[in-house]
């Protein structure tokens, strides 16, 4: 029973260890349009909605704001 559970905990352990990048890979995911916030357009709209909701200057990672209406 045992080694049967080692056994079972060592393939779960390495199940993902064969996944990651290839070399050959690399370039598509260094494209522009793979980055979080491919497009500076869509960055500022994301910063108006934010301060629009928390009215806090940016919105993202400061404390505080919001519209005091608790």
């Amino acid at each position: 029973m045992r080694r049967l559970l080692t056994l079972a905990l060592l393939v779960a352990l390495s199940g993902c260890s064969s996944m990651g990048v290839k070399p050959w890979e690399r370039d598509l995911l260094a494209h522009p349009a793979m980055a979080l916030e491919a497009d500076a357009l869509d960055k500022s709209f994301d910063d108006h909605v934010y301060f629009s909701k928390e009215a806090t200057n940016g919105g993202r990672g400061s404390a505080g704001g919001g519209c005091g209406c608790n």
